[in-house]
C-alpha cells in the first residue's frame, strides 16, 4: 500500500457514492482518514455489503440527493459510472462538500466545464483519481519532470499505448434483478433494456456511459503526457485518426445516438483499435494507441524515456549523478505541490486539511479527460479536426461542436 500522508487523520464524515468494485476501493481508502458514516448506490446488494464493514454506522441511500442533505458530511467519494460523475459531483459540490471523484471525470466536455465551474464558485477541494499523479514509486512524476526540465528536448511525440478490446454482443436482454433500480442506474442516459453487460464492470464499453479505452486508460495515460509537455491547462490544436467500432453501422449518426433518436442492437460499441494524434501549439504531439503494451514513451531531439506502472527506462533517467537525483527528488515535490509524495487518498486529505489544490486537481484533468474526448470525436466522425483550446470549440465544424454535450433523460437532468 502506498505510504500515506502525514498528519492527515481528523474528524471528518464521511460518505461513498457508488460502492461497486472501483468505489468501494475509494470509499475505504477514504475511511482510513475519518469516519464513514454513509454509503448510496442503485444496487442494494452492493451498498449492503460496502456497509457491512462499519458495523452499522454507515447508512444506506439509493438517492444520492438525500445523502447530499446531511449537512454532518464534510467529503464524499463518486465511484460510479461515468455518465453519473457530473451530476452527483456538481451536487455535492453544490451541498458543500469536498469531493473525490474517479476518472475519468466526465462524460463530455461541456460537462467538465461545468463541474469546473462548480468548483471555482463553491471554492471546495476536488481531486481526481489519476493515482499516477501520486503513487507507483513516482515514476510518472520523475518522467513529467525529466521532460518538463527539457531533458529530453523541446518537441516531444509522447506514444501512450493503452490497449484495445473485443467486440462482444448481443446480448440477451433479462428483468433487472431485484434490488436494482434500473432507471436510476441509466440516470441521464437513454433509455434502454436491462442486460448485466451494460452496468457494474462492463458500463466502460458503452458509449451511452463512457468512452471506452479511451477514456478509461486515456484518463490516466494522456493526463501524464500532457502534463510532460507543458500542456496540462490546454488542449490540441488539431486531431486526427482512425477507430474501429465494430458493432456501430457504416451510416452511424453519432448526434442522433446520443439524443436517443436511434437504437443499436445490444453489443459492446466503443473502439476496439484505434490510432490517434493530437498535436499541440508548442509542437508537441500525443499519440494515442491501442498498443502493443501499456505505458508512455517520451520522445524528443535529445533522448527517450518509458515509463509505466512497472518501470521508468531510458538513459536520461538511468544514469543520474547524485546530485542529478536530488535534482530530480526536489522536482516532484515541486509537482506535488509542496506535499510530500504518498497516497492519492492521503494528498487528497491532506489538501482537505489546508485548503490547498490537489495533485490531481479538477482543472487539469478536465484537459487531459478532453483530450480523451477529442480522440473518440475525431474516430466518430472520421475526419481531421481543428481545436480551439481556449474557447474549447471545434473551427468549422458543427456537427463535432453538437458532440461537445448530449441530451439528459428527464428527470435526471442538472
Amino acid at each position: 500500500r502506498p505510504a500515506r500522508s502525514r498528519e492527515v487523520k481528523g474528524p471528518w464524515k464521511i460518505a461513498a457514492i457508488g460502492t461497486g468494485g472501483r468505489g468501494s476501493s475509494i470509499g475505504h481508502a477514504a475511511a482510513e482518514f475519518g469516519q464513514m458514516v454513509a454509503c448510496c448506490d442503485v444496487d442494494r446488494a452492493h451498498a449492503e455489503r460496502f456497509a457491512a464493514r462499519y458495523e452499522g454506522k454507515c447508512r444506506i441511500y439509493e438517492d444520492y440527493r438525500k445523502l447530499l442533505e446531511r449537512k454532518e458530511i464534510d467529503v464524499v467519494t463518486i465511484g460510479t459510472p461515468d455518465h453519473w460523475h457530473a451530476p452527483i459531483a456538481i451536487a455535492a459540490l453544490r451541498a458543500g462538500k469536498d469531493v473525490y471523484c474517479e476518472k475519468p471525470l466526465t462524460l463530455t466536455i461541456e460537462e467538465g466545464k461545468e463541474i469546473c465551474r462548480a468548483v471555482r464558485e463553491t471554492g471546495r477541494v476536488f481531486q481526481v483519481g489519476t493515482q499516477q499523479r501520486s503513487e507507483f514509486k513516482q515514476m510518472f512524476l520523475k518522467a513529467v519532470a525529466v521532460a518538463r526540465a527539457g531533458r529530453l528536448g523541446k518537441k516531444l511525440t509522447i506514444t501512450c499505448s493503452i490497449g484495445g478490446m473485443k467486440a462482444e454482443g448481443p446480448f440477451p436482454t433479462r428483468h433487472p434483478p431485484a434490488g436494482l433500480n434500473w432507471d436510476f442506474w441509466l440516470g441521464p442516459a437513454p433509455l434502454a433494456p436491462y442486460c448485466p453487460e451494460r452496468c457494474h464492470g462492463t458500463f466502460r464499453w458503452w458509449l451511452e456511459y463512457s468512452g471506452g479505452k479511451l477514456t478509461d486508460w486515456g484518463a490516466h495515460h494522456v493526463d501524464i503526457a500532457q502534463w510532460a509537455a507543458g500542456c496540462e491547462e490546454t488542449g490540441p490544436v488539431e486531431i486526427e485518426g482512425r477507430g474501429t467500432f465494430p458493432t456501430l453501422p457504416a451510416d452511424f449518426k453519432p448526434v442522433d445516438f446520443f439524443a436517443g433518436k436511434i437504437t443499436l442492437p445490444n453489443s459492446y460499441n466503443t473502439a476496439t483499435e484505434f490510432n490517434v494524434r493530437l498535436c499541440y501549439a508548442n509542437g508537441c504531439e500525443i499519440i494515442v494507441r491501442d498498443g502493443p503494451g501499456n505505458g508512455l514513451w517520451i520522445a524528443g531531439e535529445q533522448g527517450e524515456i518509458f515509463v509505466s506502472r512497472q518501470k521508468l527506462t531510458g538513459e536520461p533517467v538511468e544514469k543520474l549523478t547524485a546530485a542529478e537525483q536530488a535534482w530530480l527528488d526536489g522536482e516532484v515535490r515541486k509537482l506535488c505541490r509542496g506535499k510530500e509524495p504518498g497516497s492519492h487518498m492521503g494528498n487528497f486529505f491532506a489538501c482537505v486539511k489546508d485548503r490547498t489544490l490537489p495533485v490531481s486537481d479538477v482543472f487539469t484533468h478536465h484537459r487531459s479527460v478532453s483530450a480523451c474526448h477529442l480522440c473518440n470525436i475525431a474516430m466518430l466522425l472520421k475526419r481531421k479536426l481543428r481545436w480551439d483550446p481556449q474557447r474549447e470549440q471545434f473551427l468549422g465544424d458543427d456537427e463535432a461542436n453538437a458532440l461537445l454535450s448530449r441530451p439528459r433523460r428527464a428527470p435526471y437532468a442538472l
